[in-house]
């Protein structure tokens, strides 16, 4: 039997090429090449190792015609075309935890830096002079650590700043009371945290809801003489804003090792004399690139030699023979959480995801997997079928996976039930044939509709004309309405509708629906 061949197009740890040998793969070792060179050589590999100099461009997986595998050492895969890899056939592979501690101690030296001045007063002493009097520095013992964040990263910087004689409270809306016992935080909102901080660090993946999370309104809400350290994601500090705070005094420090557009050729913050920075240096450890260097490599060699697929961002955890049975199921299970996701608000404590029928005979698992990675999706950019699980227990919320065998009013059925601040919150789904997913419940409503593309959930009060309205409306700001898919408890009562549109509704359209007669929620979808 051939061996798998694997190219390594970075420069990693020695290593890495050591355990593919080792695991039944050929390997070489080719780094530095034009995309050209690349480009000619890539047709014979069956794995690609890389880190972040070489892209995977659609010009590249053309030429890749027996490539099965991307491993990217480390988190970040921005330099993989990941919808083209997907649609050749080809899983991309991350290592989205080897590189933790080594980010969670560049935080906490960033804190230190800042508390004392350290960058500011050796370049001084540096330059001949003997500034003892100019750096008057703050202790960290005492003093009030606010995580914006409290998965893998925060909670290691939660147990430091411990160490350290800090006190540290925690924004983070998967945070359990019960997590947040287990790692010795105290568990606040978001305007708590800023009003109360000394220091802030933040520790959340770049998404809609945390994009600009530190705003220039949500940084003047902070606490007077604040120090903020950001070794997360560029896009969550509004630098222009923060250079602002910086200038007033109401943000006496900051340090950030992301920047909103990298590389940092310039900045409103740069030159401020509160300000320190470095070059996205957070996983650059000798310990960190031998980890992510190990793992990728462990991973892409049990996937080609024996198919176990581990940390892939584009692909489930699945054997061969389960692939054609669970395929439809998961797209259901992904749109189920997908649409919980985004509908259930307030702090989630559980889920239960429930299989009856035919969809009980089959590995939950998957299905649980899938179930995760469409919720988790909704606050995390780096989620997938295979981590989903791991980051929903690393946040304490409780999952429960339950099997009922008889069949109820379907033949086959999934439901997601979410525990919320405000109760819990259900959802259901069915196959239509063999491979059409379909929503028969939502929130207690029966209602039957295809989750897909662009979406518009109300609740409305149950009166006539009200179709008409809505429909007028979204006619008025030419959106296109494909679907209706009306579903109420009683007559007279609350009505739900689903309607699927041809493109994204703008806020204001939004805004104009919830000022509609009768109307009490409005929110977008889209899947």
């Amino acid at each position: 039997m051939t061996k798998p061949k694997v190219l390594i197009s970075d420069k990693m740890d020695p290593n890495a090429a050591r355990i593919f040998e080792e695991r039944g793969c050929d390997v070489d070792v080719i780094t530095g090449e034009t995309p050209e060179e690349l480009k000619a050589r890539i047709g014979e590999y069956d794995g690609l190792a890389i880190r972040s100099s070489t892209k995977v461009t659609p010009e590249i997986l053309d030429a890749a015609t027996n490539l099965k595998v991307i491993g990217r050492a480390g988190i970040g895969v921005d330099n993989v075309d990941i919808p083209c890899a997907s649609g050749k056939g080809v899983v991309v592979m991350n290592t989205p935890f080897g590189n933790s501690i080594t980010t969670a101690e560049h935080a906490v030296a960033m804190m230190f830096a800042l508390a004392r001045q350290i960058p500011q007063a050796n370049a001084r002493t540096q330059a001949g002079e003997w500034p003892k009097n100019d750096f008057m520095g703050v202790e960290l013992t005492g003093k009030t650590l606010g995580l914006i964040g409290a998965g893998n990263i925060g909670s290691i910087v939660a147990a430091r700043a411990q160490g350290l004689r800090m006190k540290v409270i925690a924004f983070d809306p998967f945070l359990t009371e019960e997590r947040a016992v287990e790692i010795g935080v105290e568990k606040v909102d978001l305007d708590t945290l800023l009003g109360r901080a000394d220091f802030i660090t933040l520790h959340t993946p770049l998404t809609d809801e945390t994009r600009n999370i530190l705003s220039k309104e949500n940084l003047a809400k902070t606490k007077q003489g604040v120090r903020i350290v950001n070794c997360a994601r560029g896009g969550l500090i509004d630098e222009a804003g923060l250079a602002e705070a910086l200038d007033s005094g109401q943000v006496a420090g900051a340090a950030l090792d992301v920047f909103q557009t990298e590389p940092a050729k310039e900045s409103p913050l740069f030159g401020k004399p509160n300000f320190i920075c470095t070059p996205h240096l957070g996983a650059s450890t000798t310990e960190a690139q031998v980890n992510v260097a190990l793992q990728v490599a462990e991973q892409m060699a049990d996937y080609l030699v024996n198919g176990g697929v581990t940390n892939a961002l584009n692909m489930p955890s699945l054997s061969a023979e389960e692939a054609p049975k669970l395929k439809p199921y998961m797209g259901l299970a992904e749109n189920l959480g997908s649409l919980v996701g985004q509908l259930a608000h307030g702090n989630l404590t559980k889920i239960s995801i429930e299989r009856e029928g035919a969809a009980a005979q089959l590995s939950g698992k998957p299905i649980e997997g899938a179930v995760l990675a469409g919720l988790m999706r909704q606050y995390s950019d780096t989620v997938n079928m295979v981590n989903a699980p791991y980051l929903a227990k690393e946040r304490g919320l409780d999952i429960r996976s339950i099997r009922h065998e008889k069949e109820g009013a379907y033949n086959t059925l999934i439901r997601v039930t979410v525990g919320t601040e405000q109760g819990d919150r259900s959802v259901a789904g069915t196959l239509f044939g063999a491979d059409a997913p379909r929503l028969t419940e939502m929130f207690g409503v029966r209602i039957e509709a295809e989750l897909k593309g662009y979406m518009l959930y109300i609740v409305n009060e149950d009166a006539p004309g009200f179709i008409g309205r809505i429909g007028s409306l979204l006619g008025e700001n030419g959106i296109n309405i494909g679907t209706f898919n009306l579903g109420r408890r009683a007559a007279g009562g609350e009505a739900t509708l689903l309607l699927s549109v041809d493109q994204p509704i703008p806020d204001e359209v939004v805004k104009q629906a919830c000022a509609l007669e009768g109307v009490k929620t409005v929110m977008p979808l889209a899947f």
